[in-house]
């Protein structure tokens, strides 16, 4: 008699990543990641477009609508936080990642040029709900508390929007030889997974595989921090 095994779940995560030192550029690194200790149960995503009709002379007639432009993604989602097992200080600290979304980062101070952090839910080969983005608006509740006023469980809802509008499929680094990233490995995930959301070509693993000189694409070290280099960047493998 078989036996089924089943499959692992894929667990999603939220980066927190440094906001782009120039309009037009891709993020900087990734400041933080926040696994999410349950997957979502349900995600809103919205996008709009706008048209204009010019009225018609003809009362029996209508004016053709004519395209004006697209408005950015826009995802709404809920984040349920909950450390009745540990009774630790794990539910605030998450709260506190969260909430470095919604203030300018030390960097971008620095250039005197305050920009908040990108954010960008990963959470399997989802590419419609995976885009870089900035928080817009947070509301944590807490739920429960420990006998020390510690929240033990919280509910936290916010808003990404859309920060860049390149083209689905496209590579965000292309034609860069200084764009790069850096993601932490976690458990489920492959090289393949990973090309496919940052170039969004599964097939392109070979070029974070080369940057980092690993040989098999499917099997990644949880915690390990690899390099995401630009798709058109040279590998460590292909320089003198």
């Amino acid at each position: 008699m078989s036996s089924v095994v089943p499959a692992s779940v894929t667990r999603a995560q939220l980066a927190i990543m440094e906001p782009p030192a120039t309009v037009g550029a891709q993020p900087g690194g990734v400041i933080a990641r926040l696994p999410l200790q349950f997957n979502p149960s349900s995600l809103v995503l919205r996008k709009s477009s706008e048209w204009r009709r010019t009225p018609s002379r003809m009362a029996a007639e209508s004016a053709l609508p004519e395209f004006v432009g697209s408005g950015p993604r826009s995802l709404s989602m809920e984040v349920f936080l909950d450390a009745t097992a540990t009774h630790d200080d794990s539910v605030e600290k998450a709260v506190e990642q969260l909430m470095t979304a919604c203030v300018p980062t030390p960097a971008s101070l620095a250039r005197k040029k305050p920009a908040s952090p990108w954010i960008r839910l990963d959470w399997g080969t989802s590419s419609t709900t995976s885009f870089n983005g900035v928080l817009t608006g947070l509301q944590v509740t807490y739920s429960l508390f420990d006998v020390d006023g510690k929240p033990l469980r919280a509910t936290c809802s916010f808003t990404i929007d859309e920060a860049s509008v390149d083209t689905p499929g496209q590579n965000p680094t292309s034609g860069s030889m200084e764009a790069r990233s850096t993601h932490r490995v976690i458990a489920g995930d492959s090289l393949p997974l990973l090309a496919w959301r940052e170039y969004g070509d599964a097939t392109a693993w070979r070029t974070i595989a080369e940057a980092n000189d690993i040989d098999d694409p499917m099997v990644l070290v949880p915690g390990v921090e690899l390099i995401v280099p630009g798709i058109d960047e040279p590998t460590r493998g292909g320089r003198s």
